[in-house]
């Protein structure tokens, strides 16, 4: 940490001693009583929908909408994977993973939400918060005109407006939740304009004003600076941007948005690579961030105060990248943490948010060719109704394979009728973003595989950030992700949940015989002798050198878009003896028979069942591992707060000097009578071997 930053921190608990005076407990609002601090006496809501948007929604999208909102209604609500069947009147402080209530009543300062002891799973505690609920429910009475559902909003945001007065609990202890809860507020005074109750539970409430200002207020003074300037200063940015544009009823609106302007637009850029791709290579991070860009440009069109050009463009570039990177079946990749993170929800809760995110950039930008089908659903038609349209030229012509300054490569074959197609994510760039690199995995060289929509060789995911320290290290390790690891080390060294102490940084290598420019073809693609192209990638890391000077793992993958043949070679260079661990970690309904150096995967197909053959390095010993704890392996996070087994396929041996592994993916042929599609495909019991069966590791590591 620089010692600016040093300086910023010190100066940040200063100020938390100084505004420890402000705060306001529960128990003094009911003497909380004259006029609002910088109130103006005018003020109207101006940002308001243009006449007609309802009435445009698709059926389709209205309709599950309203579903999911009498679903809540009905306490049919789960929040990261857990049941909240209080979500009509709801306990803000109550985290339902471990069932403890985070403080309410002492000052935030002095809250450690990192400590599970003091508040739970806090990241439980806050997604509700974050009020995406009640814009849903706004949004059901903005398409129905169902009093039941106004009546609800009102009811739950008096009920945390009351419970989260200034500085007060757990609920002020970041800013990010704060950003996110504000435009959250203003959607929902957008979507029940209209409604008679409105007025009173905004506009003339005094409670609802000093809230508002409060969170303005708050932001303003306590912004996240220097390592931590990632995806929570864009939240806390675009936060106080929309509330300043569509709130402007104070005499420091002005002022707030003129600041909130220029950290965002700043924020945005240094958030973002030239590519379009975000940063902190964590694919749902790019998604949530450029959400929330998307929302302050529509933010601040409506109000009069538009983002700068580069801003659009930039987020022109994020949304090509995002549909660039998606699979076939428009899944994206799961690189880096993931928890859901949501800039604006007025949609079902089982409708995919990349797809939300395309709708929406394709109702304000347009959507190209090469863009996967996205259907029309709510988002879009909000997002579009409050932003100017703008041209967007220099966009590409067909879909990027290579994002070099972020190390993103993207191998696969051509979809063809009736035959899914191999889908593959190299990872071979930066370890993460700024110092802390908060949301990174040590999963350099590591490779994402899918055929169709199945992992073939998946990425684990994230599954939890508190409360459960071996899990949390587990999901974000080298062995927990389809690369070499060495000695029983990841290549870069945890310092925290959220902290990295060494950043393993891959580089890219150049590919001898790849074609460079031509119709069609891209750097990184080989001609056969045939005349077909092969799709080659290779690159290199030395996160290891700390064990041994000249320790490098050089790895070059190629694809034949004909037969669909994936083949990965490692190398490995050291000057010593040295143990490596190979790992191969299949998706969850992938079914796996390891026979010697050959393992046999099944899996239920979109069109019949499909098997593949992995033809594995023959100087490894191979095991098999399935839901162990202990060590932790051979598991799957489908999304955040929830696991589940899955197969690991783990090789190792001791080497001195060079090292070089061949693994080779061949697909079969789609059998001739394929029987009806399985719900799901089962994974054969293997047995339990314990990994110090295959390797004793030295001093014990592993």
């Amino acid at each position: 940490m620089p010692p600016s930053e040093i300086a910023s921190r010190v100066g940040d608990h200063a100020r938390h001693l100084v505004w420890s005076r402000r705060q306001v407990t529960p128990a003094d609002l009911s003497d909380l009583h004259g006029p609002v601090r910088g109130l103006l006496h005018e003020r109207r809501f101006a940002s308001v929908l243009p006449d007609g948007v309802a009435e445009a929604v698709p059926t389709e999208a209205r309709d599950a909408l309203v579903a999911a909102a009498d679903r809540l209604l009905a306490g049919d609500w789960t929040v990261l994977g857990s049941p909240r069947p209080d979500i009509v009147d709801p306990d803000w402080f109550l985290d339902p993973v471990t069932g403890r209530r985070a403080p309410q009543t002492p000052l935030a300062f002095a809250v450690d939400h990192r400590d599970e002891r003091v508040t739970g799973n806090v990241k439980a505690v806050w997604e509700l918060s974050r009020h995406h609920h009640l814009t849903l429910l706004a949004g059901a009475w903005w398409l129905t005109g169902d009093e039941r559902y106004a009546a609800v909003v009102d009811a739950q945001l008096r009920s945390w407006w009351s419970a989260n007065p200034y500085l007060s609990g757990v609920h002020w202890t970041s800013g990010i939740e704060l950003g996110v809860r504000l435009v959250s507020w203003v959607w929902v005074r957008r979507l029940l304009d209209g409604w008679a109750g409105v007025s009173d539970l905004f506009d003339d409430n005094e409670l609802a004003l000093r809230q508002i200002a409060w969170h303005q207020e708050y932001l303003a003074a306590f912004r996240s600076r220097g390592s931590s300037a990632n995806n929570h200063v864009v939240a806390e940015a675009c936060g106080r941007f929309s509330a300043a544009c569509a709130f402007p009823w104070y005499a420091s609106s002005d002022r707030w948005r003129a600041q909130a302007t220029r950290e965002l637009v700043t924020a945005l850029s240094r958030n973002t690579f030239a590519s379009g791709v975000n940063r902190e290579l964590a694919t749902d991070y790019h998604r949530f961030v450029t959400e929330l860009g998307l929302v302050a440009l529509a933010e601040g069109d409506r109000a009069g105060h538009p983002l700068p050009d580069p801003t659009r463009r930039l987020l022109v570039a994020s949304l090509d990248a995002a549909a660039a990177l998606l699979d076939d079946a428009g899944r994206a990749p799961r690189q880096g943490d993931g928890d859901e993170g949501r800039g604006l929800v007025v949609e079902a809760p089982d409708v995919d948010p990349w797809m939300t995110l395309l709708d929406a950039g394709a109702a304000v930008f347009g959507p190209l060719a090469w863009w996967p089908q996205v259907g029309a659903g709510v988002t879009g038609h909000l997002v579009a109704a409050v932003t100017r349209p703008a041209a967007t030229p220099d966009r590409p012509a067909t879909a990027p394979a290579a994002f070099t300054d972020a190390g993103i490569r993207i191998l696969r074959t051509q979809r063809r009728p009736g035959e899914p197609s191999l889908w593959c994510r190299c990872d071979g760039g930066p370890h993460g973003f700024l110092s802390i690199a908060a949301h990174a995995h040590a999963d350099a060289l590591s490779l994402e595989v899918r055929h169709g929509s199945v992992d073939l060789f998946a990425d684990p995911g994230t599954y939890c950030y508190h409360g459960e320290p071996e899990w949390r290290s587990y999901f974000r390790s080298t062995r927990a992700h389809n690369t070499v690891e060495i000695d029983g080390a990841s290549q870069s060294i945890e310092g925290g949940p959220f902290l990295w102490r060494t950043h393993t940084d891959a580089v890219a290598e150049p590919v001898p015989g790849a074609v460079h420019g031509g119709a069609g073809v891209s750097q990184g693609e080989r001609r056969r002798s045939d005349g077909a192209t092969r799709q080659t990638w290779a690159a290199h890391h030395t996160g290891y050198a700390r064990l041994d000077p000249v320790l490098r793992h050089t790895r070059r993958v190629t694809l034949d878009p004909d037969t669909g043949d994936l083949q990965v070679v490692d190398t490995l260079v050291g000057s010593s003896r040295h143990t490596a661990r190979l790992f191969w970690h299949l998706g969850p309904e992938v079914s796996a028979t390891l026979d010697g150096c050959s393992a046999h995967l099944s899996w239920a197909g979109d069109h019949g069942p499909r098997e593949a053959v992995v033809e594995l390095p023959p100087q490894l010993r191979w095991t098999a591992h399935r839901g162990e704890t202990d060590p932790i392996l051979g598991w799957y996070s489908p999304r955040f707060g929830e696991r589940e087994p899955s197969t690991a396929l783990v090789g190792g041996a001791e080497w001195t000097g060079s090292l070089t592994l061949c693994t080779t993916l061949r697909l079969q042929a789609l059998s001739k009578h394929p029987g009806p599609k399985p719900q799901t495909a089962v994974v054969p019991e293997v047995p339990e071997i314990t990994l110090t069966q295959v390797l004793e590791l030295p001093g014990g590591r592993q």
